[in-house]
This record gives structure tokens, sequence and C-alpha cells, in this order.
């Protein structure tokens, strides 16, 4: 029998002002909005959330252990660049996907036109098929920091399986 780890990964980031012209990239792709989020790198927030389950199930910390925002080298550095070493780490040590699911917290952008290609875009990076990668999104009702539009939240939820 393999062995297999379960992770789970939380991420928040605040909105930037409008004025700032920063672009909302969510799942490795930008995606329309007013306001982007603020962060030291992209501030992929589902992305952010991916990586923090993947590296829990290995039992390898968090992207702020791997990815401190006190390196300039990562100032505005992609998500998915980040994604690509997090995999990198996770197969030298024999870990592959089996799925994995992202949820956005928040009442706006509406990612619904937008999660197939979120799926087709990250999948890949993987290394699972698009059907083993599952994009959603929910609301807070209107409460809380998200509910009044001021960021964004992200969980996710891996399966690994040692090959």
């Amino acid at each position: 029998m393999k062995a297999i780890r379960v992770g789970q990964g939380f991420d928040v980031h605040r909105f930037a002002d409008p004025e700032a012209g920063r672009p909302l990239r969510l799942m490795g792709g930008t995606v329309p909005h007013d306001r982007g989020l603020v962060g030291h790198s992209d501030a992929d927030v589902m992305l952010h959330a991916l990586m923090d389950a993947l590296l829990g199930a290995a039992g390898l910390g968090d992207i702020g252990r791997h990815f401190p925002d006190t390196d300039p080298a990562l100032r505005g550095v992609d998500s998915t660049v980040l994604l690509q070493r997090v995999m990198a780490e996770l197969r030298s040590r024999g870990w592959s996907v089996v799925n994995a699911d992202v949820c956005l917290v928040g009442e706006r952008p509406r990612i619904a036109a937008h999660s197939e290609a979120m799926r087709a875009r990250v999948a890949p990076l993987l290394g699972v098929e698009v059907d083993a990668l599952n994009v959603k999104a929910t609301t807070t009702e209107k409460l809380g920091f998200t509910g009044r539009g001021e960021g964004l939240a992200a969980q996710a939820v891996v399966l690994i399986q040692r090959d």
C-alpha cells in the first residue's frame, strides 16, 4: 500500500487601493476586477493556500519558510513559479498529488466563469488530470473582512501519495 497524506492550507490577502492598478491574480491567471491583492509576490491567495496544503501534507512547513517576504528576489514573483518549486521539492521526496480542492472566500469577484481555465492552467503544474483539481468559491454572506470587501481568503485541501 502506498503512503498517503492529507494537507490543508489557508491564506488571506487584503485588497490594494484601486489607484494602485494592481491586477488580481488567482490560480495563476489574471481575473478581471477593480482591485488586486496586496502581497510581496503576486498575492495569488488561491495558489498560496494550495502550496501551504502541499507543503503541509509532505511535512515541509509552509510557504513563509520556503519563500519569505523578506527576500527581495521574490518581490512580485508569479506564484506559479513558486508552485513549480514546491512541486519539485515534493517530487524529489517521492510524493505526487492525487487530487486537490481549492476554495476562494469572498463576495467578489465571481470566479465561476474562470474556474475551468484555472483548472486547466494549474492541473499540469500539479501533475494531475484536470478532473483531479477542483476550484470553487463561496461567500461569507457579507460577514467579516471578506464580506465587507476588504480582501479575499482561500483554503485548500490536497491528497498526496508516495510513489
